[in-house]
């Protein structure tokens, strides 16, 4: 446990780092979106990148692996509205409080940590696990955040919103950087030389300044949506992502093997550590802009990514 804890330490060291300067000003709130710019646009897609295209092609296309966790995923937003849809708390609300429930922080998180521990062979895994999140876990809730618009058109609304999620997975750089990486891996492709250096001076920022912001984003929504609200309007959505979502995928993943899906064990170790992963930090950027009360999403992502220092470490001591 204690080298386990001795691996992940500076990883949340990051963030703390990062949500201390922009509680104490530091760094000015107004650069966030400068820092969160350079991770999304250039050294996340960088590192995806370099991933994808090191990772044997078979392991970017294990059907296995995306419908067990395309299962789990679909049981935790259907279970985190019912548990939370009520006369305050709507659908737009309910449902983007799902997704912070079955969403974790893979990408500026789950790579480099899960590399760093299980080693590069679960990239692989790790890369199939954000595609599945990006492109179906979240434009489904998207959609469903749109049920408020009104009982006669709400039906429209939600599959309106559902294309526009999906036009917004169109222009995310990451999903590109995947696909192209896992292009070069059918190839076995390989940069110019001073291209792929710069490519991977890139990869090898990605890490450490995507971990900071995550930090500053939290500072930054704690500080901009501070109101009083009660525990149980979010300590309970964020034990499901810390407990409920691992123990489920590990469940529904022996039960596959038992059932004879070609689910291999370490994949399966991986996606429990990932599905063990605090809520994506970018879900409150998304609530902000869908009218959504970013103060319970700010507060939900901000009790996983601290708690998670301790249940994510547990979770690697019982699966390694």
């Amino acid at each position: 446990m204690l080298n386990i804890l001795l691996v992940t330490f500076p990883f949340f060291a990051l963030v703390l780092a990062g949500f201390l300067a922009a509680r104490r000003r530091m760094l000015p709130l107004e650069a966030i979106p400068g820092l969160n710019g350079f991770v999304l646009f250039f050294a996340l897609p960088a590192m995806l990148y370099r991933f994808g295209s090191t990772t044997p092609i078979a392991q970017l296309l294990d059907a296995s692996v995306a419908g067990v966790y395309l299962l789990c995923a679909l049981i935790m937003v259907g279970f985190a509205v019912l548990m939370t849809l009520n006369s305050r708390i709507r659908w737009n609300d309910a449902s983007l409080g799902a997704l912070v429930a079955a969403f974790p922080n893979t990408g500026f998180m789950g790579v480099p940590l899960l590399a760093a521990l299980l080693g590069p062979q679960s990239v692989g895994p790790v890369i199939v696990l954000i595609v599945v999140d990006m492109v179906i876990t979240s434009s489904l809730c998207v959609a469903l955040s749109r049920l408020d618009e009104g009982e006669g058109h709400g039906v429209a609304a939600m599959l309106n919103a559902g294309k526009k999620a999906l036009r917004g997975v169109v222009s995310n750089p990451m999903p590109w950087a995947i696909l192209l990486g896992a292009a070069a891996s059918a190839a076995s492709f390989t940069l110019p030389g001073p291209v792929e250096k710069t490519v991977w001076l890139l990869a090898d920022a990605a890490s450490p300044v995507a971990l900071f912001t995550i930090g500053a984003v939290l500072a930054r929504s704690q500080m901009q949506s501070n109101h009083p609200m009660p525990l149980s309007d979010y300590v309970p959505v964020a034990l499901m992502k810390l407990l409920l979502h691992p123990l489920l995928v590990l469940l529904v993943g022996l039960a596959a093997i038992q059932m004879g899906v070609p689910l291999d064990r370490f994949a399966l170790t991986v996606m429990v550590l990932v599905s063990a992963l605090p809520s994506a930090s970018n879900v409150s950027l998304l609530a902000e802009r869908l009218g959504a009360d970013n103060g319970r999403i700010a507060r939900i992502i901000l009790v996983t990514t601290v708690a998670a220092f301790f249940t994510f470490s547990g979770a690697v001591s019982l699966m390694t």
